[in-house]
């Protein structure tokens, strides 16, 4: 009887061939089982009931559990599989395009975008969760083929599912991989791995339909797009909805409206904000804070232009890489130029202006940079995705030696500013190279080696606890994400620290060293907030629309409660105003309680009450938004207290 020689964890064995995942994983430690739905061999993720080959190596087995991220990955592709056999059930005739789990996306877990025979609504949702509940009680088996790329067309032509015949022309090798669901009409193209059969799907939700184009081309067939999210249990569903019904109050568009923060006018263009007044206090607070830290960090500020010749788009690789999100060329007497889609052009523009010595670096640019994508208008999502932003870009060139350092810095800068704004869970990743299949990453193995090894070190030198993502650095080299959870769990990507080798190469930057050689340096990229939209977003569902008082727009509303104290109150919101103080007074002839309530609406942190006695007194009766009526003190003693709140940037 041949065997296989099997590595799990720290321990090894042998066991009899042939064997599964599954039987090698019960060699070891049956209990492990109860919460494995898939595995990763050797390092590539597989099903369960993979059978092993045999090799000249011990066989790595490592389990993924349902509570990990990976696992979670796994539900929700599975669950979109079984969404799409319920729709083929349902709707013979549907034309299936893709449908990923999504990680990263608060408000969804997984979607399928379909061509059904007629137009599906939300009053169809029900009912095609309904079937897929009813299919998921019935444990049926996720089954994987590998077959001939010419099967493969055939069987799909056959369907008369035109898209997926695109996908496999274009992705599929001489063989590929096909997964079934038995006991339904259910089969597509696709790598896995998957769970064993869907009576392991107990926690799931249909949440929305919309709109989409195929592959994203507003130039392809129309499709509807169904979104739906998937947990391990029904507790984890149960509180995530809850959450998310939190979220709906919190809804940053809502807000924008009543607070009169924004708006998105499509007479000026979808995806494109225009900040009003109130809006743009609170930016000029997010930006005024990042500037004091930068200046005290050593960043100079630099501004460039918003579009550039098309050349340029083709040495730094967008042209190549990047072209279906920027905006189309346009001419000007006899060249062509595009809006900038990111401002790494421009600061290496500034760095090449000069001759570099090593004595010189590190240069860390900041700027307020504005860039353009052309996303599509399904896409877009209020401030959180849009066509026109403001990244708070950093872009710092620097020696080898030096970049551990540097990267220390701007994990200190994360930390202190996030605190700031009460992120008290702020979560790091790195993401590396990883050891698998290293196609499409520019830069020498020694390179990465040594960047890798550089920003786990700035991590650990840090104290900062972080998680290892295998395989999902930039193509130009290694990255730290920053994710923040706000007020009610969500988690957003905010930040990012990149390491970069291609644009240093592609402009053919140089420094002169010590030895008086020319030398590479590397590239830095920094944002702490991503973009100024997307955080201020962020920030509008994590206070509720109550910002602190140093953010607030209206920080203190003077309220009169009769017409002859009208002089008083012009007299208390002018003195505010002297010392810098957002003062908005309601000299209306409304009732107090009217006024109050106004004040609570517009989420302004203080109001101060005057009548007779106030005025009789000289004082203020003061009324805190979150905690209420705090009693009459001295106008003295109030800017006292709210002046060191907005000197501390109290929350």
């Amino acid at each position: 009887m041949s065997e296989l020689n099997v590595k799990f964890g720290e321990n090894s064995r042998t066991i009899p061939a042939p064997a599964t995942v599954i039987d090698a994983i019960k060699a070891f430690d049956r209990d492990v089982l109860k919460n494995t739905i898939a595995a990763k061999v050797n390092g590539e993720e597989v099903d369960l009931n993979r059978e092993l080959a045999a090799a000249d190596e011990a066989i790595s087995i490592e389990p993924i559990t349902n509570d990990s991220r990976d696992g979670l990955e796994v539900i929700r592709h599975s669950t979109a599989h079984l969404l799409a056999a319920a729709l083929l059930d349902l709707f013979p005739g549907t034309k299936l395009g893709v449908g990923p789990a999504l990680l990263d996306d608060p408000r969804y877990g997984f979607y399928y975008d379909i061509i059904a025979p007629r137009n599906l609504t939300t009053d169809d949702l029900p009912v095609i969760e309904k079937k897929m509940r009813e299919m998921a009680k019935r444990d049926l088996k996720y089954r994987r083929e590998v077959v001939e790329k010419a099967e493969i067309l055939k069987i799909f032509a056959e369907r008369n599912e035109p898209l997926k015949c695109e996908l496999i022309e274009e992705k599929a090798d001489d063989k590929a991989t096909i997964y079934y669901i038995d006991g339904s009409p259910f089969i597509d193209f696709c790598l896995g791995p998957h769970v064993q059969h869907t009576g392991k799907l107990k926690a799931f939700k249909l949440l929305a339909i919309s709109g989409a184009y195929w592959r994203g081309d507003a130039e392809r067939e129309q499709m509807q797009r169904i979104y739906g999210t998937a947990f391990a249990t029904q507790a984890e569903l149960d509180a995530w909805l809850k959450q998310r019904e939190e979220a709906e109050k919190r809804d940053h568009r809502k807000l924008g409206r009543e607070l009169d923060l924004f708006s998105i006018d499509d007479d000026y263009g979808q995806g494109l904000i225009l900040w009003h007044p109130k809006g743009g206090i609170v930016r000029n607070e997010m930006e005024r804070l990042l500037k004091e830290e930068l200046e005290r960090r050593g960043y100079s500020f630099v501004y460039t232009p918003h579009i550039a010749k098309r050349q340029l788009w083709f040495t730094s690789g967008h042209e190549g890489n990047y072209a279906d999100s920027m905006y189309a060329p346009t001419r000007i007497e006899d060249e062509e130029y595009r809006l900038k889609p990111m401002n790494c052009p421009f600061h290496i523009g500034i760095y090449k202006s000069n001759q570099r010595s090593y004595r010189d670096l590190p240069q860390r640019y900041s700027e307020m940079g504005t860039v353009y994508r052309a996303e599509l208008s399904g896409t877009l999502h209020g401030l959180m995705r849009v066509r026109g932003f403001t990244v708070d870009d950093a872009h710092l060139f620097v020696r080898p030696d030096q970049v551990q350092n540097e990267v220390v810095d701007c994990l200190d800068f994360a930390i202190k500013v996030l605190d700031i704004y009460g992120f008290e869970s702020v979560k790091f990743e790195l993401s590396v190279r990883g050891t698998a299949e290293n196609k499409g990453y520019l830069g020498a193995d020694e390179d990465w080696a040594s960047a890798e090894a550089q920003l786990a070190a700035a991590l650990d030198g840090r104290g900062i606890s972080y998680e290892r993502i295998e395989g999902e650095a930039a193509f130009y080299g290694p990255k730290i994400d920053i994710k923040i959870e706000d007020a009610i769990g969500r988690v957003w990507q905010l930040g990012t620290i990149q390491l970069d080798f291609n644009l240093p190469e592609r402009f053919q930057l140089e420094y002169t060293g010590e030895d008086n050689q020319k030398h590479r340096p590397f590239m830095i990229h920094r944002a702490l907030f991503g973009s100024i939209e997307r955080f201020f977003g962020v920030l509008i569902e994590h206070y509720a629309g109550a910002f602190p008082l140093w953010l607030a727009p209206v920080q203190v509303a003077v309220l009169p409660i009769t017409d002859r104290i009208n002089d008083y109150a012009s007299e208390i919101a002018e003195t505010l105003r002297s010392k810098g103080f957002r003062v908005e007074l309601n000299s209306r002839s409304d009732k107090i309680g009217a006024k109050i309530r106004d004040a609570q609406l517009q989420k302004i942190p203080y109001m101060l009450i005057l009548g007779d006695k106030e005025f009789e007194d000289r004082q203020v009766a003061v009324r805190d938004r979150k905690i209420g009526d705090l009693g009459a003190i001295s106008l003295e003693e109030f800017i006292a207290k709210i002046d060191e709140e907005r000197t501390n940037r109290s929350r």
